[in-house]
């Protein structure tokens, strides 16, 4: 059975995430106010940043630097695309 939630980055009623796809009290909080979609666009947004950063996210500073850019993505605050990034047609 699926559940709706209130998504925090769509303003929108969407399908709730299944789990906490993060630990800790942020994993909770995106749980709870994050969607299915808006955790998709949040995926495509990390692949691109660990792609044109040349992140590895086994490191702890790539993962902290992520942590960081997915909590602004996804409740609002200055997630910016990389500087010169230029997005395929496939890419929104």
């Amino acid at each position: 059975m699926t559940r709706t939630i209130h998504c925090a980055k769509l303003d929108a009623d969407a399908e709730g995430l299944d789990f906490a796809p993060w630990p800790g009290p942020l994993g909770q909080r995106i749980y709870a106010e994050i969607s299915k979609p808006a955790w998709q666009q949040w995926l495509a947004r990390q692949t691109i940043l660990i792609n044109e950063y040349r992140l590895n996210p086994l490191d702890a500073e790539a993962r902290k630097y992520l942590s960081g850019e997915m909590e602004k993505f996804l409740f609002g605050g200055e997630s910016a695309m990389p500087p010169g990034f230029v997005p395929s047609d496939t890419e929104s």
